[in-house]
């Protein structure tokens, strides 16, 4: 690093590329297994059972191919593709592409217009590309050990966020909502679909995790629109929030339930530690 200033940018870069790994291909949620929780807003009847079969079966499916979009406000836009597997923990596979939005200008100063994320049980890695591996030393891997998230203001919750890219999450969130329905059927790449939708305040979000994450977040209440094929499997969602500070929409397709996931460890030799790029000031 030639300077202060310049080592502090290109760590605040590598900041947001954990916020943008995150708001690539995730959902909302907690993956956590917590213990069963009355709920005071549920949907009632065949609504109910609908949404409950369909996270049961999005659930026990384990990995699915995603393709997302995700826009926050004038800030940034992303598209996220690739394969994730939930059955012992997070793993998975997506390429991230910054599309527009400030933080996308700055990232493309920095020879940044996509990169690799693969997540791992422990940790989270981020392939920025050559451009930007010669301002940390030549490395161009980085890597995000859930644990040491939590160093970050809001670190816990970009911990959580990482282990909670299941589809299945959407669903979870939608039981929260009071006035959830059956919109109808629909086509979602060129399959039948139920399409449901609610809206979800905060207050009553069963989970206290997600809860506090979007307390912080500034969010009182949040859109969820989601597809549900012919083997009750979540085909497509769409979730809106506004935070303090910009609307947030996701939109993600989810396909072969089922797929292989398999993800290696980057190299050693050329990967950087997250704790060891803050300190190269």
């Amino acid at each position: 690093m030639k300077s202060s200033t310049g080592g502090r940018t290109v760590c605040s870069v590598a900041v947001v590329a954990v916020l943008v790994g995150v708001a690539g291909c995730t959902s909302s949620g907690s993956s956590d297994d917590k213990p069963a929780q009355s709920r005071e807003a549920t949907p009632s009847g065949s609504v109910a059972a609908a949404l409950r079969s369909a996270e049961r079966t999005t659930e026990q499916a384990a990995s699915a191919r995603v393709s997302s979009v995700t826009v926050m406000g004038t800030q940034l836009s992303v598209k996220g593709d690739g394969a994730i597997g939930w059955r012992d923990g997070l793993t998975g596979r997506m390429t991230i592409t910054y599309t527009g939005g400030t933080v996308a200008d700055t990232m493309r100063e920095l020879g940044v217009t996509s990169m690799e994320a693969r997540y791992l049980a422990d940790a989270y890695y981020a392939r920025m590309g050559d451009t930007f591996a010669a301002r940390i030393g030549g490395k161009h891997w980085v890597k995000y050990a859930y644990e040491d998230l939590k160093t970050l203001g809001g670190g816990a919750n970009f911990a959580d966020q990482m282990r909670s890219t299941t589809p299945d999450q959407s669903v979870k969130l939608l039981l929260d909502s009071e006035d959830v329905r059956r919109v109808g059927a629909e086509k979602v790449g060129g399959r039948s679909a139920t399409h449901y939708s609610g809206t979800v305040a905060v207050a009553d979000v069963t989970d206290a995790d997600l809860r506090r994450q979007l307390d912080r977040a500034g969010v009182t209440t949040e859109t969820v629109d989601i597809w549900v094929d012919d083997r009750n499997l979540l085909v497509k969602k769409v979730e809106k929030s506004r935070t303090a500070t910009d609307q947030v929409t996701q939109t993600a397709l989810y396909s072969d339930y089922g797929v292989r996931v398999s993800v290696e460890k980057p190299p050693a030799a050329d990967t950087e530690d997250f704790k060891a790029l803050l300190k190269k000031r």
